[in-house]
């Protein structure tokens, strides 16, 4: 059949083994030296490996590939001394063809008795395992309850999500799902004073350097798999108005172009001294 699954380019791959950790189903090894792909099959193809790669090695493909086997993955894990003991871990699965998907098979886990989708079941496998630094974790709505008052009082973060850098979020992160992204340049919210407050509120947020950061071309994927898989709603870029930085907008106007959905993109720009320059939809 064909599907996406990753591709790792072993010219890249230093072997530092980063990625091997974040793959919930153990498909991914250092054999040699190098990260490989043990089985096709233990693959689901969803990418939870992507931003573990400092090299930019592991992309997401289609092609034609073995389909993905959860029995295979239980037993794969249960042979190398990783399969889930514990009820809360425990999930059976099927697929089927919904009427509500355009009749694509949809790939279900249960969990504590609730259905959920591969790309939930995905993440909540992921955000207990991998780099402690990397774990998914969303943040109650409590936490970011307006607080009035004069200047001097402390503003609480209105951050909802971790971890923010492209290259380490998941799209299939539960906070990215339908939600209003802000993807802004590293060194957007130093130059802005009320950035929590005035822009990042009620967004889910990733950052990036455009002229600095390595794998590009992931975070090219990754904002198509936001607009396609996590049905993202709107797109807000925040860049310097440092020529440097306007690489970013064009990253997300071709992530856009090379995605199925179609979603509106905002671009502002913003002055040394933290002034919106411009606003406006791109």
């Amino acid at each position: 059949m064909v599907r996406q699954i990753v591709k790792i380019d072993e010219e890249l791959c230093d072997g530092c083994g980063l990625c091997a950790p974040s793959c919930a189903e153990g498909a991914i090894q250092i054999i040699d030296g190098k990260a490989r792909l043990v089985g096709e099959n233990l693959c689901d193809g969803l990418g939870a490996c992507l931003g573990e790669c400092p090299q930019g090695a592991i992309t997401v493909a289609e092609r034609e590939a073995d389909e993905f086997d959860e029995s295979a993955v239980e037993r794969h894990l249960t042979a190398s001394g990783h399969a889930p003991t514990t009820p809360d871990h425990a999930h059976a699965s099927h697929f089927h063809t919904s009427p509500d998907n355009g009749g694509a098979h949809v790939h279900e886990h249960t969990h504590g008795g609730e259905t959920m989708t591969a790309a939930e079941a995905h993440a909540l496998e992921h955000a207990r395992g991998g780099c402690p630094g990397a774990r998914m974790m969303s943040f109650d709505d409590h936490d970011h309850a307006d607080h009035t008052g004069d200047d001097g009082g402390t503003r609480p973060s209105q951050l909802r999500q971790w971890p923010v850098q492209l290259h380490l979020v998941g799209p299939q992160a539960p906070y990215f799902q339908g939600a209003d992204v802000l993807l802004a340049a590293d060194c957007v919210a130093f130059a802005i004073g009320d950035f929590h407050k005035d822009h990042l509120k009620g967004n889910s947020l990733a950052i990036a350097c455009p002229k600095l950061d390595e794998g590009q071309e992931v975070y090219r994927q990754k904002l198509t798999a936001l607009v396609d898989d996590a049905k993202i709603n709107t797109l807000t870029v925040m860049t310097m108005e440092v020529p440097c930085c306007y690489g970013l907008l064009q990253l997300a106007k071709d992530a856009v172009e090379q995605a199925s959905r179609k979603i509106p993109i905002k671009s502002k720009v913003v002055s040394l001294r933290g002034d919106i320059l411009s606003e406006e939809w791109a």
